[in-house]
């Protein structure tokens, strides 16, 4: 039988979930799959973006679906095209790009938006948004918040509700000055009531974020850019950027062009498809369900799968009846789980409070009829699973109401387990039943890790980890077996990183293509290839064969790209010290190219940002200086007081020793940047107890080492490694730690987690006493490295400079 065409408008996380729900039907054999996504990407998570916004996850780790996936499974991607009309009459669809796909069967799965007020000065003269605002719903918004942000800035964010606040946490890690302006009398309204959001309040108050309430926001002030807002009761509040999340806003327009009945939504039947034509379906954000528009993602799974049912045939009678509304999530550091009702609506609503506020701990039930028909649950969630699971049942609830808040006489954990039924959702992020967990068990996997990867249980905001691995051990009987592919160094060699390493050498593997070639079966695996490609970079030195889609955008180009297509230009500045004949370079350089902002960098250096591609060879040649190394996973920069040459507590030289740090390690590859900094005195102005290696002056020319330090996402203490008497010695000892990190480490570990990992005691075994009986091995190691030093940008201003511009064009368009 010849199959029919499947046309899937929206490639997000309910487009993209409702056709691996299809394929897990054998929607393969029967459907030819097409799909329309607004952006240039595959499908990702954006439960994580604000993740990605703190600094917590890089981008490329929230993907759920690469593009290779849509290849493999034989899924024609139309990415970056919108569609604008859909033609009932000829079915066909047609794209702002001018592609034309005919359907047999259609999905419209467009999802929501950003809602933006109507609000004075938002929009800019074109239409677009006003300089420096942003909404809050895709990896673009993202980009662009983090490049506004800086420390010292002052951000806004519009709007108090779950998404308003994650955004605000994410700036803070910025280092802004964050400010929450909400419309309610307190915040997350929809998930908490008045006492609930007063303790939140509290809670972000206390971590530095003000909270303005009950402001209604009447214009945006700025002519060029934002530089304000003006309240309805006559205040203004300043800032430099400022997010909108006040909410989302279905994506039916395309409906309404079509023709189908749209009311909040796109109007559907319990089969999920529109009301008006039985060959199109809707489901997600843009889908009206009896009256309902579901913004959570647990509905979104379930229509996922009544669509794909129906579709395929595999049951002409699955049905969706709609769902109740329960979440685990994070809110600023805060654990809370909501259900239901958030206040008594009935006398016979019966009601069970406790309250902690110092603690941050509140708990509130409300039962009808022995049923749970709402709750909220702050700071401690230990009673989540067994009550979600009786809010979604319906289960009646025991007499003993305190046992539903307290470990006092209730259901003990396991027994939780063995009572929850077998459709329940042990993951709402990716809609994971604990029948899911089972079955994928019963087909083999062994370990958490094998279940993670079949479901995607415990990939979303992780807030079911804990749940998950109980459901986990409870089907293995506890037995739960350690997945070996935990410590491969990339996914698709089974070798951890010393044995790759021996094999590498063995093998005399200088290119990541033979690598692939010799150990991987001649399989290329897209996202090995960076870790690959920085692995044979320490093997090797600069005896190695550099392939330019082994690495990312910004090691290829040598610069940071931006949102919109530029490169920002980091100069080196060693310890920060720098002459007025530099500044004035700079500056030169700046004007001549016509460079939008020059900003200070955290690191001491100055930062021109949006310069265009074409011009990054010219820049360089006129700047006169090696690349500074701020774009890629290397040693990136060496920040110092002014140590003795005026401070009158300095102890130590930390501006020489910090230039000589700068000189030695320039460009050194590593598994991630690393960040150091020398102080003149204990009493550290340069921050060198929180970088990966930091040298503190304590006097008599001696200085303490630490490493592992972190400032960022992640704050931590550097673990004291040692103290030595001279700048050589420092030199020497940072050195052989920065080797040992850079040859154990995997990819993408900061030497943060890594010290946790193997243990303070074992690195200084290895780089003071060499326990190991290495330390000549890694110093030598460690010289090569530097001795093969050079700079990408003289290599390529040398070939000369009407070569430069292809050059760059072939480097930045090559690869992924």
């Amino acid at each position: 039988m010849a199959k029919q065409k499947l046309v899937v408008v929206g490639n997000g996380m309910a487009g993209a979930r409702a056709v691996e729900e299809v394929l897990a039907r054998g929607g393969a054999d029967m459907f030819d799959i097409f799909m329309f996504g607004d952006e240039p990407y595959g499908n990702y998570n954006r439960i994580l973006l604000s993740n990605v916004l703190s600094g917590a996850q890089d981008t490329e780790e929230i993907f759920l679906n690469p593009l290779s996936w849509y290849a493999e499974n034989g899924i024609t991607l139309h990415a970056g095209a919108r569609v604008t009309d859909i033609d009932r009459y000829a079915k066909v669809v047609i794209a702002d790009n001018g592609v034309r796909e005919h359907y047999d069967r259609l999905l419209i799965a467009t999802g929501s938006r950003a809602f933006m007020p109507p609000i004075k000065g938002l929009h800019g003269a074109d239409g677009s948004l006003k300089p420096g605002v942003f909404g809050f719903r895709t990896i673009d918004d993202c980009n662009g918040m983090i490049a506004a942000s800086a420390p010292g800035r002052k951000a806004v964010v519009i709007g108090g509700g779950l998404l308003g606040l994650e955004a605000a946490r994410g700036l803070m890690n910025h280092g802004c000055e964050v400010h929450v302006v909400h419309l309610a009398g307190h915040l997350m309204e929809q998930q908490l009531d008045f006492t609930g959001g007063t303790i939140l309040k509290s809670g972000m108050e206390r971590m530095g974020i003000a909270v303005h309430l009950q402001k209604s926001t009447t214009e945006i002030l700025g002519e060029g850019r934002v530089t304000g807002l003006a309240f309805k009761d006559g205040t203004t509040l300043d800032c430099d950027l400022l997010v909108v999340a006040a909410g989302i806003r279905p994506n039916a327009e395309i409906g309404h062009r079509a023709g189908l009945t749209v009311e909040r939504a796109i109007v559907v039947d319990d089969h999920m498809r529109s009301v008006d034509d039985r060959t199109i379906y809707v489901v997600g954000e843009c889908a009206q369900h009896r009256g309902r528009v579901y913004g959570l993602v647990a509905p979104l799974w379930d229509q996922a799968k009544v669509f794909a049912d129906h579709l395929t045939g595999r049951n002409i009678d699955a049905a969706y009846h709609g769902s109740k509304l329960a979440t685990k999530l994070k809110v600023m550091g805060v654990e809370l789980a909501s259900m239901g009702l958030t206040e008594t609506q009935e006398e016979r609503d019966e009601l069970v409070q406790f309250v902690e506020p110092k603690r941050g701990i509140y708990k509130k039930l409300i039962v009808r009829d022995g049923r749970l028909v709402g709750g909220i649950l702050m700071g401690d969630i230990g009673k989540a699973a067994y009550l979600m699971q009786a809010f979604d049942r319906d289960s009646p609830l025991p007499e003993e109401r305190l046992s539903l808040l307290f470990d006092i006489g209730a259901p003990s954990q396991k027994v939780t387990i063995d009572e929850m039924p077998a459709d329940a959702q042990v993951c709402n992020c990716n809609g994971v039943t604990k029948a899911a967990i089972g079955t994928c068990i019963a087909g083999g996997a062994k370990t958490t890790k094998a279940v993670m990867g079949a479901t995607r249980a415990g990939m979303g905001c992780g807030s079911c980890k804990g749940l998950m691995n109980e459901v986990v051990a409870w089907f293995l009987g506890g037995a739960v077996e350690e997945d070996p592919s935990v410590h491969y160094y990339v996914p698709c060699i089974p070798l951890k990183k010393p044995e790759l390493v021996a094999e590498v050498r063995a093998r005399n593997l200088r290119s990541v293509s033979a690598v692939f070639r010799e150990l991987a079966g001649g399989v290329e695996d897209a996202q090995s290839k960076p870790a690959l490609a920085s692995l044979l970079s320490v093997v090797w030195r600069g005896d190695y064969i550099p392939e330019a889609d082994a690495r990312f955008i910004n090691e290829r180009a040598h610069a940071n790209i931006q949102k919109d297509g530029t490169f920002s230009v980091v100069p080196p500045m060693a310890g920060g010290a720098t002459t007025p004949a530099e500044l004035r370079r700079i500056a030169e350089v700046a004007e001549k190219y016509n460079v939008p902002m020059v900003k200070v960098t955290g690191g001491q250096r100055i930062d021109l940002l949006g310069v265009k591609k074409e011009d990054l060879p010219k820049v360089w040649a006129d700047l006169g200086t090696h690349s500074g190394y701020a774009y890629g996973k290397t040693y990136r920069t060496c920040k110092s007081c002014v140590g003795t040459d005026f401070c009158r507590f300095g102890l130590g030289d930390s501006m020489k020793l910090a230039a000589q740090i700068e000189d030695r390690f320039k460009g050194i590859d590593s598994p991630h940047k690393m960040k150091l900094a020398t102080t003149g005195c204990p009493r550290n102005c340069a921050e060198a107890l929180i970088k990966d290696v930091g040298a503190v002056a304590i006097g008599d020319g001696k200085w303490e080492i630490y490493v592992g330090g972190a400032g960022g996402s992640h704050v931590r203490k550097g673990d004291l490694l040692c103290t030595v008497g001279s700048h050589e010695e420092v030199l020497l000892y940072a050195g052989r730690f920065m080797q040992l990190y850079r040859e154990e480490a995997k990819y993408k570990e900061r030497t943060y987690t890594w010290v946790e990992r193997v243990g303070i005691e074992r690195v200084r075994a290895i780089v003071m006493e060499d326990s190991e009986g290495i330390a000549a091995r890694l110093d030598a190691a460690m010289q090569e490295s530097v001795d093969a030093f050079i700079d990408p940008w003289k290599q390529i201003i040398e070939k000369g400079m009407d070569r430069a511009d292809a050059a760059m064009t072939a480097t930045v368009g090559s690869g992924a």
